[in-house]
């Protein structure tokens, strides 16, 4: 009876420290998501006026994306795409943003990334912005993540009046998970604020499990805000002071996990939500709001030390769709069967970037009115109409167009009229495409 009494025991000794070490195994988490940084934002996207080390030198300790997208050209239906590997018009987020008088979020049936994960065992943190829904029933602590410490929605709808809804906003409300602790906080300091919060977290982790942090920065969104210690930092004036304090966060952050002994062990993952507003999108056609490539094509940057190789630039095209199945192998976590994902598992690449190659694949690019414009297939992307980002008035109604994005990555050369079968492909794709 005793000898069975303590077989027993040594199993259960036996099955915690095998659970513990499997744990130990997976990797931490980082997410850090800018908002409206463009393709050309960071030094080694070629970037002028300012400087980026810190996000210069992650560049140079994983792999540099030059094809990486996201699903939506403004904000909500980005945040929306990244967290549940889906097309946001799945969840009915393709149109627009919310508002402060939105009465909407993401959906609670939706299954985000933070759920996925806290389900494998991670503890889930999301810092700075939200814009899934601002009331509590669509708030971050309802959606999977165990903290949070943001504002619901961009820094521009601060006590902003709506005329056309005649809707006075309130000043930016600030939350520490369902508690609102601040009304219109001084937005000077925020990124400060969601770099010190982000460093609190992950020193004050529990060392047993692994950790997701989603850091969603406020900048370089309009109004543009930098704390003292970045102003007139720059040669580009204010906006370059902002990149450069952005800058200066990915460098705290990477040196906490240094400190803490984490960092290669840690995937971090360095995008935008969408293409910029006042800043460059290099050589990309187009800006926020318009799916032009400038408008959806963004910095892309994976860094895994452990297991990805350092220096590398891919040119497979990928988007933040992929991370939800691609973090989830990493991560040991359990997709639900009937769970449809638009993004894919590009696991294999991340590891191998020399050598792996994706199979061909559409992508396709939804206006800010929710309308889909574009597909995007290898190397060509076919324009079937556009709702902003073309002067009618002075170029007229807007004609199909076909571009070659290996020798056209600017967008100018239509040779839709060489290739009718191509675009015929194309339209067939899009045709195909139902949600």
């Amino acid at each position: 009876m005793i000898l069975n009494s303590f077989k027993y025991l040594l199993v259960a000794i036996f099955i915690g420290i095998t659970s513990i070490k499997a744990q130990s195994q997976q990797p931490n988490i980082i997410i850090f998501f800018t908002d409206d940084q463009g393709f050309g934002d960071l030094g080694c996207y070629g970037a002028k006026g300012f400087e980026t080390p810190n996000a210069d030198n992650l560049a140079s300790e994983g792999i540099r994306f030059t094809n990486f997208y996201v699903p939506a050209t403004v904000c909500t239906p980005s945040r929306a795409g990244i967290l549940t590997g889906r097309y946001p018009k799945r969840s009915g987020l393709h149109e627009a943003v919310l508002f402060p008088f939105s009465e909407n979020g993401l959906p609670l049936q939706e299954y985000t990334m933070a759920e996925l994960l806290k389900d494998a065992g991670y503890e889930t943190w999301c810092v700075g912005k939200w814009h899934l829904g601002h009331k509590e029933e669509f708030m971050p602590n309802n959606q999977g993540f165990d903290d949070f410490f943001g504002v619901p929605y961009s820094n521009d709808m601060d006590n902003y009046y709506y005329a056309r809804s005649d809707f006075q906003a309130p000043p930016l409300p600030l939350y520490r998970n369902k508690v609102l602790v601040e009304h219109g906080p001084n937005q000077e300091f925020l990124t400060t604020r969601y770099t010190e919060e982000s460093i609190h977290k992950i020193k004050n982790r529990d060392p047993n499990k692994p950790f997701l942090l989603y850091l969603a920065h406020n900048m370089p969104h309009v109004p543009l805000h930098v704390s003292p210690k970045f102003k007139g930092k720059s040669t580009l004036g204010l906006y370059g002071d902002v990149i450069m304090e952005l800058d200066w966060s990915i460098g705290e952050i990477v040196n906490t996990l240094k400190a803490e002994g984490i960092y290669d062990n840690t995937i971090f993952i360095l995008t935008s939500d969408n293409g910029p507003d006042l800043g460059s999108a290099g050589p990309l056609r187009g800006k926020k709001a318009q799916t032009w490539e400038g408008g959806q094509r963004v910095p892309g940057i994976v860094v895994w030390p452990k297991k990805i190789p350092k220096n590398e630039e891919c040119k497979e095209p990928l988007s933040t769709l992929d991370l939800f199945p691609t973090l989830a192998r990493f991560a040991g976590a359990h997709i639900p069967d009937n769970l449809i994902l638009d993004g894919k598992d590009v696991g294999a690449l991340w590891l191998n970037p020399k050598t792996e190659k994706l199979k061909a694949r559409p992508f396709f690019y939804y206006a800010r009115n929710g309308g889909l414009e574009a597909v995007r297939y290898g190397k060509w992307k076919l324009h079937i109409k556009k709702s902003m980002g073309w002067d009618q008035i002075k170029l007229g109604d807007f004609e199909l167009a076909l571009y070659n994005l290996e020798n056209d990555i600017s967008e100018l050369n239509n040779v839709a009229e060489k290739h009718p079968g191509l675009v015929k492909k194309l339209k067939s794709l899009i045709n195909e495409h139902a949600i």
